[in-house]
């Protein structure tokens, strides 16, 4: 059997591809535990300073594999406790958890379908490009679930207003490619074949940062959203300059802007 996710590491960057093309890169068990093993590994990670997220195939992600839960489900005598139901919902959620949590910046590259955990994946990303065939929404709704699942709701208000979430939350509608770029849900549209390289100007220019720069500046963004005020704000941003500040690479930093050359930073 072929490996659930496929991990590339070139250069500081990883390129991370759900493989399961064949299913439309749903999420099963086997993908579910490796995506969030790689995760969680990323916390204490200093090799990997940006992660690039995509789909093998024509598709991103189609969410939860259902075939795969429905058959389980039928050949169990009756359904599952309220206990085993969190467990397993709580899987899939810890993988948006760890998605934010980790310090390397995430783009996410979406072609075909993102929809349900899919659409809720590329939604945890900090950065997403689309391709002009891309389409996501929020499935849940459409299968006798609530509409609000694995972050979808916490999210969506933040990217794109309380008014276009709850139009996408309330009736599972797909977003194409096009409003996406309109709302502000992704960054880029470009054709299916560009995906790839179209990443490449993102991860060179995170890449020209420092690296604790870098993982500094996500903690700060993910902190600021939720701040309660612009003096928490201040605080955590003074905070990190002034750490940045005392670090080897701001020298560096310096040094290389004064000279007009690309800074070269030392891991850590």
């Amino acid at each position: 059997m072929s490996q659930p996710l496929l991990i590339e590491h070139h250069d500081g960057v990883d390129w991370v591809t759900l493989n399961r093309p064949e299913s439309l890169n749903a999420l099963d068990p086997s993908l579910i535990d490796a995506l969030n093993s790689y995760f969680q590994g990323l916390q204490r990670n200093r090799d990997t300073r940006v992660v690039v997220l995509k789909g093998a195939g024509a598709n991103f992600c189609a969410g939860l594999d259902l075939q795969h839960a429905m058959a389980r489900r039928g050949g169990q005598a009756e359904p599952p406790g309220v206990t085993e139901s969190l467990d397993s919902q709580r899987r899939i959620a810890d993988i948006v958890m760890l998605m934010r949590r980790c310090p390397q910046p995430i783009i996410a590259l979406v072609q075909g379908a993102a929809a349900g955990g899919g659409f809720a994946l590329a939604l945890a990303a900090d950065i997403r490009i689309a391709a002009s065939n891309a389409r996501m929404n929020c499935a849940f709704i459409k299968l006798g679930l609530g509409g609000c699942d694995i972050g979808t709701s916490y999210f969506l208000p933040r990217l794109v207003g309380v008014s276009v979430a709850s139009e996408l939350i309330l009736t599972g509608r797909f977003i194409k490619a096009d409003r996406a770029l309109a709302v502000g849900l992704v960054s880029e549209v470009v054709d299916a074949a560009d995906l790839d390289a179209a990443a490449n100007p993102y991860v060179d220019a995170m890449m020209t940062a420092s690296p604790v720069g870098l993982r500094l500046s996500k903690e700060c963004l993910n902190m600021s959203v939720d701040a309660g005020s612009i003096e928490a704000v201040i605080a955590m941003e003074d905070r990190n300059q002034v750490l940045c500040s005392r670090s080897e690479d701001f020298q560096e930093g310096i040094r290389a802007f004064l000279e007009k050359r690309k800074p070269v930073y030392i891991r850590r």
